[in-house]
């Protein structure tokens, strides 16, 4: 049977996805170094609220509070044993909320990074990560996840095990990786490379692209890069509400609802088909970004030199796919933020 989010891509020439999740935690109380996903059981109101921010904002999908589900992350706060239960109180929190909301809205279970380096550079093998994904997996699943969302993949390998431990657990999958790194990930994969994976990958994600990174202006570029390459997918979009800075002791976005709803226009025009916004994205972000979408006409494929002028410089004069362009790799924890 056709899933959800097939018959919604098959019917909207747009979907809103939803925003960032760390940023509207830590507005409602969240600090730093805690696992947000103890709040699927501890604080289930509150997660009832991030859900409904993006829902009532106008987002037809939106990523469950299970990021950091895997076991590898949950271990760094004692939570190893408890990945499938906060996996499915996270699913079953958003079922709730979509439910309600009287119209069709997407849940996608949110299967963040392991946190571990992929052999043959480090020590986690494949099997161990399809093994871990498929637990989290299994838990969104018992949880009523309309779909799976890897997200914030840097590594194609671990990209690849999330693919199979979806396969395993019959859900179908959507992902995105982070270019982050001079129009790379942080493993050193460009916008053509990923193209070339997704082609390969059995099964295939429903939707392929790019969230996190820099800023909005980078992540098109990369989106660019994608449709050049010839995606074989449907394009996800979800960048950033600008650029991250150090205000009064915690960290702002300086991305506004204006900007925001430019670059969904922009997204859209550079061809992805699922936009949202990730770290420092609020519900006023989403508001502006669906009337730009119901109000404003798709327009030409832009130039860089246009979405420089709307969003913003890049972080870097090239995207990545350079051969002179190889940055130096480095490994670091990421997290919608």
């Amino acid at each position: 049977m056709p899933d959800a989010l097939t018959d919604m891509l098959s019917d909207r020439d747009w979907i809103l996805a939803d925003g960032a999740t760390g940023t509207n935690l830590f507005n409602m109380g969240l600090q730093s170094g805690d696992s947000p996903e103890f709040w699927n059981v501890d604080k289930p109101d509150n997660i009832r609220a991030l859900y409904r921010g993006p829902v009532e904002a106008g987002s037809d999908l939106f990523l469950t509070n299970t990021f950091g589900g895997n076991a590898a992350r949950l271990k760094l706060h004692g939570g190893q044993d408890r990945v499938r239960e906060l996996n499915r109180a996270g699913a079953e929190l958003g079922r709730e909320i979509a439910d309600k909301s009287g119209r069709k809205v997407i849940v996608a279970g949110s299967m963040g990074p392991t946190g571990e380096v992929m052999a043959p550079l480090g020590a986690l093998t494949h099997e161990i990560a399809v093994e871990m994904f498929e637990e989290q997996a299994q838990g969104l699943k018992e949880g009523g996840v309309d779909v799976l969302w890897v997200e914030t993949i840097s590594a194609p390998e671990e990209y690849k095990a999330a693919a199979e431990a979806a396969a395993r657990v019959g859900l179908p999958w959507c992902g995105t990786m982070s270019f982050d790194t001079a129009g790379r990930t942080m493993m050193g994969t460009t916008s053509s490379d990923m193209v070339k994976i997704v082609g390969k990958l059995d099964p295939q994600p429903l939707a392929f692209g790019a969230n996190c990174g820099v800023g909005a202006s980078d992540l098109l570029r990369t989106v660019l890069g994608f449709t050049e390459a010839g995606a074989p997918r449907p394009v996800i979009a979800k960048g950033n509400a600008g650029i991250p800075k150090y205000v009064e002791g915690h960290i702002h976005y300086d991305g506004t609802p204006e900007v925001m709803a430019n670059y969904a226009e922009l997204a859209r025009n550079c061809g992805a088909q699922i936009i949202g916004g990730c770290c420092g994205t609020t519900p006023d972000h989403l508001r502006a970004m669906r009337e730009s979408l119901e109000t404003r006409s798709k327009g030409e494929r832009p130039t860089l030199e246009e979405i420089e002028a709307k969003l913003g410089g890049f972080s870097s004069a090239k995207d990545g796919t350079g051969a002179d362009d190889t940055p130096k790799r480095e490994r670091r924890g990421r997290r919608r933020a």
